[in-house]
């Protein structure tokens, strides 16, 4: 057995808590988005989200932490020497919020602090970093995890994050026009916006002697990455696809695959006119004219923000297992360049592989190949 593996993953998003809830709504292309229940939005024009309606801290230090315990405690035992990866993107929305309103801020609410907590919740040595690449902050997480293993830095890396759906961030996508005023509906002829969801996701990345050690069974390897930047608005992707075009370019290299080797593509696919355009475009950069399943979480489970990447690359383990993709929740109306690719129905498929993006502010671009090669344990 060779090269960085995952070996333990944790999800929790509206769909449900764990895979097994999650993975039979998204085949059958069920949406959790719906009225937001959490803040008040009369004054707004839109009014929709995937969140969780049960989401409350009780005894966690508040609602991200809350979150995050439900990914978290579905993990086995984690390795003392984990390095720790924490990469939400707003968890300091409870102190604005508690901030706005006079209140006394949690006493968690820094990414070091949220990082902090979780070594604390899992019993393991202190250590690790934050990151924050928007809404590509797994995705790079992974990326980077998988560097310090095979570099022998560390022997286990765990990434994780957790965003909810805020008054925050909620209005800040609501000022920016990003939000569909009804429900996301990627890569559809007529989308109209995104919708954010709550959602948590930790993944376990491990070498071969960790594995060993630890008697892990994998799930699946990490053979390739690529991160790039298109450095073209604070906001908005580059119409032509170029870092995209890049980053995933980079990651079919590392893998050592060709275009043609690729299966199908977990997507981005928020929903927005102007993002789902631009992956389309850069699909047909990179993949000309060839047809294979493409799909996208997000008219499932909202856009996830920092837990987008790592939930949707367990989505991708299962899909390798499953050897089907899930429906495109919401889609109606394929775009044409969608045509014949996305669909609102599972689609099956042959391959051993599975590329994964996420795109972000700022211009950030991410790729990832998940792979389940022959006579590895999956």
């Amino acid at each position: 057995m060779n090269g960085v593996h995952v070996v333990d993953s944790g999800i929790a998003c509206a769909l449900g808590s764990s895979m097994e809830e999650v993975w039979p709504r998204l085949r059958r292309g069920e949406s959790a988005i719906g009225p937001v229940r959490s803040f008040e939005t009369d004054r707004l024009e839109f009014h929709a989200a995937a969140g969780i309606p049960d989401l409350e801290a009780g005894t966690e230090p508040n609602r991200v932490c809350a979150l995050a315990d439900r990914a978290l405690r579905q993990l086995r035992p984690v390795p003392a020497d984990t390095f720790v990866i924490w990469a939400g993107v707003k968890g300091n929305v409870e102190y604005l919020q508690a901030h706005a309103a006079g209140q006394p801020p949690p006493a968690i609410h820094l990414p070091r602090q949220y990082r902090r907590w979780v070594c604390q919740r899992l019993g393991i040595e202190n250590r690790g970093m934050e990151l924050n690449a928007t809404c590509a902050s797994t995705t790079v997480a992974l990326a980077i995890g998988v560097e310090m293993i095979e570099q022998e830095e560390y022997s286990s890396v765990l990434i994780c994050a957790a965003d909810i759906v805020s008054r925050f961030t909620f209005t800040g996508f609501a000022a920016l026009r990003a939000l569909s005023p009804t429900t996301c509906r990627p890569f559809d002829a007529d989308r109209d916006g995104l919708s954010l969801g709550d959602a948590a996701a930790t993944m376990l990345l491990a070498g071969p002697a960790t594995i060993a050690e630890h008697d892990y069974a994998p799930q699946a390897r990490l053979t390739g990455w690529g991160i790039a930047n298109d450095a073209n608005h604070i906001t908005g992707p580059a119409r032509d696809g170029c870092g995209l075009i890049a980053a995933i370019r980079a990651a079919l290299a590392r893998a050592g695959l060709s275009t043609e080797d690729i299966e199908a593509w977990c997507a981005h696919g928020t929903g927005t006119v102007y993002n789902d355009a631009m992956e389309l475009t850069a699909l047909e950069r990179v993949f000309g004219q060839k047809r294979f399943p493409i799909f996208s979480v997000k008219g499932a489970i909202g856009h996830t923000l920092g837990a987008a990447g790592a939930l949707e690359t367990a989505v991708c383990i299962r899909a390798l297992q499953e050897r089907t993709v899930p429906a495109t929740a919401g889609l109606r109306l394929p775009e044409e360049r969608g045509t014949g690719r996305v669909s609102a129905e599972h689609q099956s498929f042959a391959g051993n592989n599975i590329l994964t993006t996420n795109s972000g502010f700022s211009g950030i671009n991410a790729a990832l190949v998940v792979e389940v090669p022959a006579g590895d344990e999956a």
